[in-house]
């Protein structure tokens, strides 16, 4: 880092602009300018921020660091700025569709075609075929990366790959993955979260009688009253019915299922699994699987229900509704807010990185024989039409967070005292809300204010035309009309980029690295009847070692931070130079800590502490 002292003779007046060009010397020699201060005659500093890259010999015109409205702008030459930054970056920031039904993504086919200022500083340090192998290496997994194809002997085998870097929570996973109240705990507190609901009539499609869940329930009621009591829970994985299973590999057949889980709140407060049924039709051919059956009749039903909750996590609860939104959010705001605004400079921490991590996705994970493909059941097109069928559930209501909580009937801490995803997030979730609204109330001195500002609003239609391709049934506004909206609005945007990608992201090696209770793949079909399930049938449905290291390699390279990670609240880029907004950053921030305390005390001596939304290891952007 080199700072630079001009000084100059001449008095130059009120400074509006400053203009900076970098000449070109032999070798293509990029230039990252933080900020220019200019100290005035009088003794005055004047801050200039501008953290963006100066290539070429391209000019960068700045203005300085009071956050500004369109309306702020009295002369022409600062309207006129304003609006040329907006014409370059739309030039710049396209939208283009990379498959039908998807929310529209960045147009650049590789990492390299993306704006510098939007790059990661080093491209290796992303690039996954990379990354996979180097976690395969330090795993020490290598070894059996040429065993595609050939089963483990039980599933003790699977520890061979399991061993090299366990921690206490994948550690604690194998040893109790076969309890039901393990199979339970994850829909509460595992990586997958966010699809649990209260159950307030048994679907006709599970036809579930009292006799044969009788010996679940502890508290004398037949199946009707306990779920008028609301003691019963269900999971649905209907999305995945009629999906492709992977095709890519003629050597292995590949299977998917559709399964729907029952669940029951036992008189511990635990949620354990009480009817499982493979598929979505009944029939004889699809029995409901209970607790009660033989012992790897059931364990094999939960494997299955496990597999399942692994694709959708991945292509929908990650993929879909944190970073493909995130990008959305991303593009609409290079696109229509100028760098003067003070929502680009409150969201430009929470984008850091966004578009060039999916679009590195696109280019190697999730592409046609991409990395994706190699491992799970949902590659070689699957993952695609998962993503298509599931824009129909992505609503702007799902991503407010209490209110999702609300629609599935989890918002009592009363009756669901261990679902700590649920307390840290709505948490974390007023604190976001809270420093939105201090920042709105310092610029927006009323709803009019809010109404007439077209950048906001061009920003806000940006994402309901693009992202959610203009749907109205997806309930995203098409305009913000009041501060309490806007304030909404935002706290969505900056939850969903930090703290909601970090719950169903950095879990994935605690929940996923053993893999029979996360299986990317089964290379055998669901069972069609009961008394049938041998131990060797489950290890051969399980994935293949090969398989296995891959899945391995990818869950623990997704865990992993970036180097120089930046955790919530954490801003060293001072965009903003006035003094109530560094105020409200430090509320914030201490809002953040006291959260970070809470979390931390609870989590004392807890075999399986939940800390996936502690502030202190929630990253400000989708950037892994």
């Amino acid at each position: 880092v080199d700072s630079y002292d001009v000084t100059v003779e001449e008095d130059l007046g009120e400074i509006q602009l400053i203009k900076i060009e970098k000449r070109k010397y032999w070798y293509q020699d990029d230039w990252y300018l933080k900020y220019v201060t200019v100290k005035t005659p009088l003794g005055d500093y004047l801050e200039f921020p501008c953290y963006r890259w100066i290539t070429d010999e391209k000019e960068i015109v700045l203005r300085d660091g009071r956050a500004k409205l369109l309306r702020d702008d009295k002369t022409q030459i600062l309207k006129q700025h304003r609006r040329k930054e907006l014409e370059n970056r739309q030039k710049t920031y396209r939208w283009k569709e990379w498959h039908p039904g998807f929310p529209l993504s960045i147009d650049a086919h590789s990492h390299s075609e993306l704006p510098r200022d939007i790059q990661f500083d080093n491209e290796k340090g992303i690039d996954f075929i990379l990354n996979y192998s180097k976690a395969m290496e330090n795993l020490y997994i290598n070894r059996f990366m040429h065993m595609f194809q050939s089963s483990w002997s039980d599933f003790a085998d699977f520890e061979k790959i399991f061993v090299r870097i366990s921690n206490t929570i994948s550690e604690y996973v194998m040893q109790h993955w076969k309890e039901d109240f393990m199979f339970g705990y994850q829909f509460l507190n595992g990586c997958n979260p966010v699809l649990i609901r209260r159950c307030t009539e048994i679907p006709k499609k599970l036809p579930v009688t009292m006799d044969m869940v009788e010996c679940s329930l502890e508290r004398n009621l037949t199946l009707e009253e306990e779920v008028k009591q609301g003691n019963i829970f269900i999971v649905d994985y209907e999305l995945l019915d009629g999906v492709d299973a992977n095709k890519t590999d003629p050597c292995t057949i590949q299977y998917l299922a559709a399964p729907i889980c029952l669940l029951y709140k036992n008189l511990e407060n635990k949620i354990v699994p009480i009817a499982i049924q493979l598929g979505q039709k009944p029939g004889p051919e699809n029995p409901i699987f209970l607790p009660s059956d033989a012992t790897y009749d059931w364990l094999l039903a939960k494997i299955w229900v496990r597999s399942s909750d692994f694709h959708i996590h991945q292509t929908v609860t990650h993929l879909l509704r944190t970073h493909l939104v995130s990008e959305v959010f991303s593009i609409a705001m290079f696109r229509q807010l100028p760098a003067v605004h003070p929502l680009f400079k409150l969201l430009v921490p929470h984008m850091r990185f966004t578009i060039a991590i999916n679009t590195k996705a696109r280019e190697q994970l999730i592409c046609e024989c991409g990395l994706f493909d190699k491992a799970n059941a949902t590659g070689g097109g699957g993952h695609v039409q998962m993503v298509q069928k599931a824009m129909k559930d992505l609503t702007y209501s799902s991503l407010c967070f209490p209110e999702e909580i609300k629609a599935k009937g989890m918002d009592s801490k009363e009756d669901i005292p261990y679902y700590y995803y649920r307390d840290d997030g709505i948490k974390v979730w007023e604190a976001i809300k809270s420093f939105a609204e201090d920042v709105i109330h310092i610029y927006y001195e009323s709803d009019e204010v809010v109404c007439e500002d077209v950048e906001l609003q061009a920003f806000v239609k940006d994402i309901y035309m693009y992202g959610m391709r203009g749907v109205k049934a997806s309930g995203f506004p098409k305009m913000v009309k009041t501060r309490e909206k806007l304030a909404e609005y935002l706290t969505v945007i900056i939850f969903t980029t930090s703290a909601q990608h970090a719950a169903v992201n950095f879990g994935q090696y605690d929940w996923c690295s053993w893999i029979p209770n996360a299986p990317p793949t089964m290379r055998c079909p669901p069972p069609t009847e009961k008394g049938t399930v041998t131990i060797e049938q489950i290890v051969e449905s399980l994935p293949d070692r090969g398989r296995s290291c891959w899945h391995l390699g990818a869950v623990w390279a997704l865990s992993q931070f970036q180097d120089n990670e930046l955790f919530l609240g954490m801003y060293p880029d001072e965009h903003f130079v006035e003094k109530p907004v560094k105020e409200a950053m430090a509320k914030f921030r201490k809002n953040l800590d006291e959260i970070v305390s809470t979390i931390t005390e609870r989590n004392k001596n807890k075999k399986l502490p939940y800390y996936y939304l502690s502030p202190d290891r929630v990253p400000n952007s989708v950037a892994v």
